[in-house]
């Protein structure tokens, strides 16, 4: 089906990134393996396919192959040149300013990963100290940290393929959290990544609120599967998704959890991880599961998991809550202030957690290849925290190959991701993993879902049920 395009030049709004080098634009206009062009072709491909129903980011760059992207310098500043970019990013031929300002905000954001965090020897990316301090340097030059405020930033998680009962719920969890002047922060996407927005909004509006915060953070993998909503006014691309998930438990106060597929269980195991290491044990962190009642199985299912590979410990980290958005608000909240009086009492920033301890195994890029996602380490003869990151990964090279361009290409070409393990935890990823299937929770609803990864036991070679 041919898509409408359409071609044309914009500039930043009036502050927003005037000036670039002669040497920068050379980087973004270099199509070689090592320039900067392809990813930034990519991210904004994803920008502009904004309000979009499609979740596979191979299939929205083969669908927009002829777009094409290009900085124009000029004596007062910079444009961008676009060609055959996605006709619904405009409105009787001007750009909706939301999408030209998530634009801007990729460029910011690459040119500036590039340049001062890749090619500056002042960040040491081998060590956990240099990348939180990369981390932090990326937020701040977005200007997404908001110094002399009080805590109230309530990160939520969930998927983007969730039913309209389960979207609709995010948005009264988000309304409630919004009366009570509480900001929101996601991935950014659809689903319940836009809905606590979108309740919050009006929320905040109800409340007078004229400068609430939607705060959305996404890596370059994951964003043309997850175009920014047009909720988000703050969007932050961060390199990768190790980055992205320090940027969430960083500056967030609070973390709430919808229902949602792999990805979800990704970013609940990497916060229970870093919880459970021992030097966060005093930690107050609020970390509320909710949904509507449909949402009760779904629960149970992520609770079961969590109890027979991580222990009770980790089920006491947080608390479900079903059916009962002002009550998840309400304990939000509650949360919120403990976490502002242990900060105050430790002297330690409001809007950037640096006194929570992340063990470098949740920092470290993990590729999700077919070599690596069958070589994981997952038994229990290790501490649970790193377990924990192990388990992650799992998840994460199953998201890969779900929806990221690179993740899909490497299935097609060499077959399903083998998983192995303890024939305890096999059985009980198996059993989640299939509930996920059932539930429509990994490709969009109308979409088949083929597995794109394989559960291997070690008394036999057994393949997913789904």
């Amino acid at each position: 089906m041919k898509q409408e395009v359409m071609d044309a030049v914009i500039s930043p709004e009036e502050g927003r990134l005037d000036i670039l080098s002669k040497a920068e634009v050379g980087k973004l206009l270099d199509t070689s393996q090592g320039g900067l062009y392809r990813v930034f072709r990519n991210c904004a491909l994803a920008v502009l396919n904004c309000g979009s129903s499609m979740d596979d980011g191979k299939e929205l760059l083969e669908r927009y192959s002829s777009f094409g992207i290009r900085v124009v310098q000029q004596q007062r500043g910079i444009k961008l040149e676009l060609k055959n970019a996605p006709a619904h990013a405009f409105v009787d031929g001007n750009m909706i300013k939301g999408i030209k300002e998530h634009l801007f905000a990729v460029l910011r954001d690459i040119i500036y990963v590039s340049d001062e965090i890749n090619d500056n020897p002042r960040f040491d990316l081998q060590t956990s100290e240099g990348i939180s301090n990369a981390v932090f340097h990326i937020l701040r030059n977005a200007n997404i940290l908001l110094p002399m405020v009080d805590p109230k930033l309530v990160v939520c998680w969930g998927g983007h393929s969730i039913s309209r009962k389960e979207y609709e719920y995010s948005k009264q969890v988000g309304h409630e959290l919004g009366l009570r002047g509480l900001d929101i922060c996601t991935g950014c996407g659809p689903g319940a990544m836009k809905g606590p927005m979108k309740g919050a909004a009006i929320g905040h509006a109800k409340q007078r609120i004229k400068h609430g915060q939607y705060l959305g953070i996404t890596e370059p993998g994951i964003i043309a599967a997850e175009s920014p909503n047009p909720i988000v006014n703050d969007l932050v691309i961060l390199p990768d998704i190790e980055k992205r998930l320090e940027a969430f438990v960083r500056t967030g106060h609070g973390i709430v959890v919808f229902p949602g597929g792999a990805g979800t269980a990704e970013e609940i195991l990497y916060i229970l991880g870093i919880l459970l290491h021992p030097e966060n044990e005093a930690m107050p962190f609020p970390l509320i599961f909710t949904g509507p009642d449909s949402a009760g199985d779904y629960f149970e299912q992520i609770d079961r998991f969590i109890g027979g590979t991580l222990g009770t410990e980790a089920r006491q980290r947080y608390r479900i809550i079903i059916d009962d958005p002002r009550q998840a608000a309400i304990e939000m909240e509650a949360g919120i202030r403990q976490v502002q009086a242990f900060r105050k009492a430790a002297g330690d920033a409001y809007y950037f957690n640096w006194m929570l301890h992340i063990d470098k195994v949740f920092q470290t890029p993990f590729v999700p290849t077919h070599h690596n996602m069958s070589n994981l380490a997952l038994h229990k003869n290790q501490a649970v925290h790193v377990l924990a990151a192990n388990l992650r990964r799992v998840f994460s090279g199953i998201v890969a190959g779900n929806v990221k361009d690179e993740g899909i290409r490497a299935v097609e070409k060499h077959g399903h991701f083998e998983i192995h393990g303890d024939p305890e935890i096999m059985a009980l990823m198996d059993t989640l993993l299939t509930s996920f299937v059932k539930q429509h929770r990994m490709k969009l609803p109308g979409k088949k879902y083929v597995p794109c990864y394989r559960i291997v036991r070690p008394e036999a070679v057994e393949g997913n049920r789904a």
